[in-house]
């Protein structure tokens, strides 16, 4: 079933709705802050608003479906992890926001000095641009399966979307588009749910479809487990993440923003891993990464399946945004303040921007079919290439403040995260090399509390 006019309204008076409102947040952004953090102003809707904006997109949603379309409910890691990873996140607000520090790697450089900022900056800008590029990649590939375009057109209108949500209103815009887009996703997957459900018969049809749909360890123990166990991480070390916590108005209005995230997270996956399961009853030849898409064309009204589909795309669209945001905000204040100590806010704001701006650009470079296969699968990888480099560090800086030596904290910045990827590409084990790299960077850090700063001290 092709797009119909029903389907384009709905889809294209949706997207403008939001990009004109991506617009509109830009008129309160007067400095740095307010672009990075929403000048600390955000209520605990904006803060959820902002966290689910970014950590549901792509993977949340289409991705689940398509997971599930072959391994049932074990799809809900990504969601689970990530209602997971926000409850941790809950006992971080308060030492986070009381550090004083605008960015992860700020803490890190104040309590193991400059090395090891710099390398936690690097580091985590390139972590978090393979999940920005796997964000284009999936809207581009949306795009396509919607529009007779070709793919550097898709990939064009993917990237240009993805600005106009946060280059011009940063933070504010990445808070009141996500929680804007929470509404309608909240809508679209419980209206997807319960006629997944209905279409496919009920839990006695679903099992006769996949034996063992609904257990949560269908690909294994330790694959699914380290799926969640990457998320939980990756939502620790993300520094997206960390400034909906400082966007907050006061350390409770972050902290209700971020236990709503956790409970508000896990049944956007039941409603897409659902329809994947539904799609697999009721079409099992079909392309499993087209399960979402081709539901709601399928079996939701023309309007009301362009509305979705927007949804779909918005969300992939702001995750990618507010992802991107992270990246300008390491640069800006960890790297450009860096070096040029003295430069006034304008100028701040200014590097902010155009470090968005080229990280979205450099991602258009991985929209080819060669590379994009590739970087899909590293993708996979990002968030446990951030938890492997930052996690720990941060824990020892922010609830052990001097006691582990420096050159251990700069060795196991390095190890972690050059340990996953090793292990990746040397062993491809079965399981997440996230549990190597973890043990490698806990190692390396329980040595550095062994020597004590010494004469660093």
């Amino acid at each position: 079933m092709e797009l119909t006019l029903s389907h384009l309204i709905g889809l294209l008076g949706t997207l403008c709705a939001i990009t004109l409102l991506g617009l509109w947040s830009g008129r309160r952004v007067r400095s740095a802050e307010d672009f990075s953090t929403g000048g600390a102003k955000a209520s605990p809707v904006m803060v959820t608003g902002s966290l689910m904006g970014t950590l549901v997109g792509g993977a949340s949603t289409i991705g689940t479906a398509q997971l599930a379309f072959t391994y049932g409910f074990s799809a809900l890691w990504f969601t689970l992890g990530a209602g997971l990873g926000c409850i941790a996140l809950a006992f971080f607000v308060k030492p986070l926001r009381r550090s004083g520090c605008k960015t992860l790697q700020q803490l890190v450089a104040r309590e193991y000095g400059a090395t090891a900022g710099l390398l936690a900056s690097l580091l985590g800008i390139l972590g978090t641009l393979l999940s920005v590029v796997a964000q284009v990649l999936s809207g581009t590939a949306l795009i396509g399966a919607l529009l007779p375009l070709s793919t550097g057109v898709c990939a064009v209108l993917c990237v240009g979307m993805m600005m106009c949500y946060v280059l011009f209103g940063g933070m504010w815009g990445a808070g009141i588009v996500g929680t804007v887009k929470c509404v309608l996703l909240y809508a679209a997957a419980l209206l997807g749910g319960a006629l997944a459900w209905r279409l496919g018969g009920g839990a006695a049809a679903f099992e006769a479809v996949l034996p063992g749909g609904f257990g949560l360890f269908n690909r294994g123990l330790w694959v699914d487990a380290g799926a969640g166990l990457s998320l939980v991480l990756g939502v620790l070390s993300t520094q997206t993440y960390a400034q909906s916590v400082l966007s907050g108005r006061s350390d409770r209005a972050a902290l209700q923003g971020v236990l709503a995230s956790a409970v508000l997270i896990p049944p956007i996956g039941i409603g897409a891993a659902l329809v994947g399961m539904a799609m697999r009853l009721t079409a099992p030849d079909m392309t499993a990464a087209q399960a979402f898409p081709r539901f709601v064309l399928l079996h939701m009204p023309g309007l009301l399946g362009g509305v979705v589909l927007a949804t779909l795309l918005v969300t992939v669209l702001v995750a990618g945004a507010g992802l991107s945001l992270g990246i300008g905000t390491i640069a800006a204040q960890d790297i450009y303040r860096r070096f040029r100590p003295a430069a006034d806010d304008a100028a701040a704001l200014r590097a902010t921007r155009l470090t968005i701006a080229g990280a979205l650009l450099l991602s258009l470079v991985f929209t080819g079919e060669r590379l994009s296969a590739a970087i899909l699968s590293w993708s996979f990888m990002s968030m446990a290439l951030r938890g492997a480099m930052i996690f720990l560090p941060l824990c020892g800086a922010l609830f052990f403040p001097g006691r582990v030596s420096r050159r251990f904290a700069v060795a196991a910045i390095a190890v972690g995260p050059l340990t996953v990827l090793l292990v990746q590409l040397l062993w491809r084990p079965a399981f997440d090399p996230l549990f190597v790299g973890f043990a490698a960077a806990l190692a390396v850090m329980l040595a550095g509390a062994a020597a004590g700063r010494g004469k660093e001290g």
